[in-house]
């Protein structure tokens, strides 16, 4: 586990920790042999050195983004 994005996670408050730990641990459940790294100011997750998805929290909304290489891999 990457303690950068931990850091990321707890900036925010407690029930957006949850939602974002949840994603965190989602995301590693289907994707274990993932790497973590914080790539555009939030919690990425890459995959054969190709980035795989990435999510952030905001004011009024969780963004999560899939990128090509996760919708391809998963189709």
């Amino acid at each position: 586990m990457n303690p950068d994005i931990e850091a990321y996670i707890l900036k925010f408050p407690e029930n957006i920790q949850k939602i974002l730990f949840h994603i965190r641990t989602l995301i590693l459940e289907i994707a274990p042999e993932a790497q973590e790294k914080i790539s555009y100011g939030m919690p990425g997750f890459y995959l054969n050195k190709k980035p795989l998805v990435y999510f952030a929290a905001y004011k009024n909304h969780i963004g999560f983004y899939p990128t090509s290489t996760m919708t391809t891999t998963f189709a």
